[in-house]
């Protein structure tokens, strides 16, 4: 006797394991943290949370910071805890977070765009910040020293980025 083996696509769906709430407004960005149980989101209620899963199964922030314009996207580097926040005014700013993620200290800010910035990437073998903006630019600044290395206009606003820091060439769409 023969056995026939039919195989049927698996229909899985998503299955969603925990919802965070608290903001009053948009959430533009949402990084999971690596090798913490954690999240870190910025918002329209110009508000940096990060999120730590405590015992009880429940996120809670353990930071909570609040700037001076909307969030608009967010950059965040896990090996050097380096946070950089593009908001609707144009200026990236850059934040240090601590070990424990409890903490967060004001690094710099760039005065990256004349509108809301759009996207932007950070390198670390670089040391850039790149970012584009409503203002129909991209820029390049230097972290180490906080000065913009360069600028090029487009014919229209670009709403996401990628930068590959192998090849140092720029894609933004």
């Amino acid at each position: 006797m023969a056995a026939e083996i039919h195989s049927r696509p698996q229909t899985a769906r998503p299955v969603l394991l925990n919802k965070i709430e608290g903001h009053s407004d948009a959430v533009n960005t949402a990084v999971l943290i690596p090798k913490e149980d954690g999240v870190i989101t910025v918002s329209e209620d110009r508000t940096i949370r990060v999120w730590l899963k405590r015992d009880s199964g429940q996120y809670w922030p353990s930071i909570y910071h609040t700037v001076s314009s909307p969030c608009s996207c967010m950059s965040y580097h896990h090996d050097s805890r380096r946070i950089f926040i593009g908001q609707d005014n144009g200026a990236v700013v850059e934040f240090l977070i601590s070990e424990d993620f409890n903490k967060m200290n004001h690094v710099k800010t760039y005065p990256a765009h004349q509108n809301r910035v759009s996207d932007m990437v950070f390198s670390l073998e670089s040391e850039w910040v790149v970012s584009t903006g409503h203002d129909k630019s991209v820029s390049w600044m230097c972290t180490q020293s906080g000065s913009m290395l360069g600028r090029h206009y487009f014919t229209s606003w670009a709403s996401c980025l990628q930068y590959p820091s192998i090849t140092h060439s720029l894609c933004g769409m």
